[in-house]
Formats: structure tokens, sequence, C-alpha cells
């Protein structure tokens, strides 16, 4: 039996990235999916790929904007009848250090990252009860363990595991679980994570570093995680935060090994 048989689940950031797959992968474990995004045009690049796998609809909104989530979770249970999974995807970022972030471009991250997911939890979250139904938060490690090159970024996604914990709190004691999943370098990478007055990132993959593990995180390992949360086998689990990042967390890093270790043998190839 697949893991997510007749289960609804709505993807706010679906048309690229984690979202889109994880949208992939809870269509083949059984879902219907409803996906949000601010392009129109990869939204309904995305729909048109997804529409092959299962019943997913496309639902066009930017999630730093009050009405526009109240109409799009609107729309969600309309097409769905009912929602069991809520997943916070959206996110934006900026390669700048926190004196050199501009106040539009710090508005514009905790507007999508923080006050989305907030938005998002809020209007969902009867919807959610009704069914006894779950969060999944999109953090990173970052919001972990602060990353200078993208502090603000950093700033917005401990804000949403700790957000995440506080729906944990009140959501659990009324049958609505939310974790958090924290992606460490998962390849491609995220679109919206450029220096301030670019659109795009423009970085080359390859230069990142190694985790421990021996390989860059994949989109599947995220989605993986993900079903898991979604899941009934999941059933206990509430107010996690999910590290998935090869290792890069558990200490630090250093170019030289100890003599002997199989780390010196470590590779890239994963």
């Amino acid at each position: 039996m697949a893991e997510l048989d007749g289960k609804t689940a709505l993807i706010t950031g679906g048309t690229t990235g984690l979202g889109l797959e994880t949208a992939r992968r809870f269509l083949a474990e059984g879902a219907r999916v409803v996906f949000t995004g601010r392009t129109e045009s990869y939204g309904r690049a995305a729909e048109d790929e997804l529409r092959m796998l299962g019943d997913a609809t496309y639902v066009r909104a930017d999630a730093a904007d009050p009405a526009q989530v109240e109409a799009s979770v609107g729309e969600a249970v309309e097409l769905l009848g009912g929602l069991d999974i809520l997943m916070n995807n959206a996110g934006v970022g900026a390669v700048a250090g926190v004196l050199d972030t501009p106040l539009d471009v710090y508005d514009a991250i905790m507007g999508v990252n923080v006050r989305g997911s907030f938005l998002y939890a809020k209007a969902a979250f009867r919807h959610l009860e009704a069914r006894g139904g779950c969060m999944i938060h999109v953090a990173s490690d970052a919001g972990v363990r602060g990353e200078v090159e993208i502090s603000i970024y950093s700033v917005s996604k401990a804000a949403v595991v700790m957000l995440s914990d506080m729906l944990a709190i009140e959501g659990g004691r009324r049958g609505v679980r939310s974790n958090a999943i924290c992606p460490g370098d998962t390849a491609p990478g995220m679109r919206h994570m450029a220096v301030p007055g670019h659109e795009e990132r423009e970085d080359d993959v390859s230069e990142w570093p190694i985790p421990p593990i021996g390989r860059i995180g994949r989109a599947r390992d995220v989605s993986d995680a993900a079903v898991f949360l979604a899941s009934d086998r999941a059933s206990f689990v509430n107010g996690v935060a999910l590290l998935i990042d090869g290792g890069m967390r558990a200490g630090m890093r250093t170019e030289t090994w100890p003599t002997g270790s199989t780390g010196a043998q470590r590779s890239t190839s994963g």
C-alpha cells in the first residue's frame, strides 16, 4: 500500500526544486496534490508534468500576500475535498551579510519565509484539524547554524524552526502535528538565492563543499523525509527539526584528516 494513499496535500512553492520533487513523490505515494507558486509559466509547466503522475493542480499564489494565501487554501480545500498535509516550502533568500542586506530584500525574505509560513499555517489549520492532519515546514541547515554569506536567510529559517515548534505545541493538543525539515546543500539549489539586485542564483553547485557522507544532497533525499513525516508512520513525531545535510552540521569541517581515517578515502561520486 502506498504511504499516502487517499491523503490530500497543499505544497507551497511547488513549481520547482524541492517543492516540485516532493509533489512528484506525494503523487507516487497515492496523494492528491495542489501546489502554489508566483510564476504562472513555471506553474503550468509543472502542472503538465505532474498530471502525468496523478491528480495535481497548480494555483497561483504569493505566500507573503494574506489574501492570496487565504484564496489558495480555500481553492485547495474545494478541489481536494479537505486537507491532510500542508507543506510550507515557498522560500527566497539573498547572498549578503547582515549589514549589506537592503531593507527591501530583508522584508522580502522575512515576508515569504516567515510571514508566509505563518499565514498558511493559520489559514490551513482548521482544515487540518478536521482530518487529523500535519504540517511540514521547510527550513534549512542555515537555520540551525547560521551562515554569514546568507545571513538574513539564516535568520528567517531559524524563525521557521521556532514557528514549527510553537505550532507543534498548540496544534498537537488538537491533533495536528508540526515538524520542520532542514536541508543542507541540495542540488540544483534554490532558484531565488542570489546577490541583491539579481533575480536568480548564478553559482556553480560543483564548487559547494562536500558533506562527510561524500556527496551533495539530492531533492529525493528531502522528499523521502517529507513522505515519512506526512505518513501515518510518523503519528508520534511532533516538534522535530530534521537535519538532512549529509553530516555537515555534525562538527567543524577540516581539510586534514587524522592518519588512518576512512575519511581520506571519501568519494564525491555518491
